[in-house]
């Protein structure tokens, strides 16, 4: 048995154990000798305090046993969902119900909550407009929890989504570049999904995406020779690899009414440019993985090329 559901049936035992304590208060009330409070007798305050503490540690139980039975088998991104939806859940119930023990006035309460709730939505307008966005990031799914994304100008994985804020491990930003992550933790607002554009790195059911890098060389270059180089080099990097997610990326555009023609290896254009020409390697690969894949394509395309000097010329420094 995990710590969760000991956690959870203990939480239970002991709201049970508080409801049974209250009713014999009530009952009996082995305190009526004490003055009254504001009016109210100590054991009716005691009883009442009592059954509102387990009602809110069964609440509490329940919500960690059913987390723990749904969450049993499930990803980490379920969970996370899980969890907050329960919270939400469990957490309204739990609190309306430890308020109406504690004023006895079911009807009253729902119908003050009704006008406090109408009220309280002008007030907060944006804390609002954050957890419809989170219902939307829910049920839409136009990011989950571990995927790479852009919000607004925050870019960076996301590592929670809130009731009101999604929180990203951010990467580039204003101290590095290239991908990398940067240390820091950046927290959006849930309302800006609805307000601004968001790119999902891999988003659309395939994980990867497309990658480019560019190889300027002279006119003088034999360009076809060139060409065939970069693709081999290519190739033989990422190979087979590359043939598996264009699988998965044509399975995720088959999904869609878009019809692209998606090639099984890398593939080379070419660009004119004032003084050299650009050589444009174009390939698949993982969005957390693309920075790492650059570098390594550079090595070899630099080496290979260099062991041509008869063949692939570099453009002179002042003609760039």
């Amino acid at each position: 048995m995990n710590r969760t559901r000991v956690t959870a049936i203990a939480a239970l035992a002991a709201g049970i154990a508080c409801g049974i304590a209250a009713g014999a208060i009530a009952a009996f009330d082995p305190i009526e000798s004490f003055p009254p409070v504001l009016g109210w007798p100590v054991g009716t305050l005691v009883a009442r305090g009592m059954l509102a503490i387990g009602v809110a540690l069964v609440a509490f139980g329940l919500y960690a046993l059913v987390l723990a039975v749904l969450s049993h088998n499930a990803s980490k991104r379920r969970r996370h969902d899980l969890r907050n939806v329960l919270r939400l859940a469990f957490g309204f119930a739990g609190a309306l119900a430890v308020l109406a023990v504690l004023t006895r006035q079911w009807l009253g309460l729902l119908v003050s909550l009704g006008v406090v709730g109408f009220a309280v939505t002008f007030a907060l307008q944006q804390p609002l407009s954050s957890l419809v966005a989170w219902l939307y990031i829910l049920v839409r799914r136009p990011y989950s929890v571990g995927d790479r994304v852009r919000i607004g100008e925050a870019k960076g994985d996301v590592i929670a989504v809130d009731f009101l804020a999604t929180t990203i491990w951010e990467i580039n930003g204003e101290l590095v570049s290239s991908n990398q992550p940067s240390g820091r933790v950046v927290t959006v607002p849930n309302g800006l999904v609805l307000s601004s554009e968001v790119v999902n790195f891999g988003g659309g059911g395939s994980p990867y995406v497309w990658n480019e890098i560019a190889v300027q060389v002279a006119y003088e270059t034999d360009l076809a020779f060139a060409r065939e180089l970069l693709r081999e080099e290519a190739d033989a990097y990422l190979g087979d690899e590359m043939a598996r997610h264009v699988a998965a990326y044509r399975e995720a555009l088959a999904e869609t009414p878009v019809e692209l023609e998606v090639t099984d290896r890398p593939t080379v254009n070419v660009a004119q440019r004032e003084s050299w020409v650009e050589l444009r390697l174009r390939y698949l690969a993982h969005p957390r993985r693309g920075q790492r894949v650059k570098n390594e394509l550079y090595e070899r395309v630099l080496e290979r090329f260099g062991e041509h000097p008869d063949r692939i010329a570099f453009p002179v420094g002042r003609n760039r």
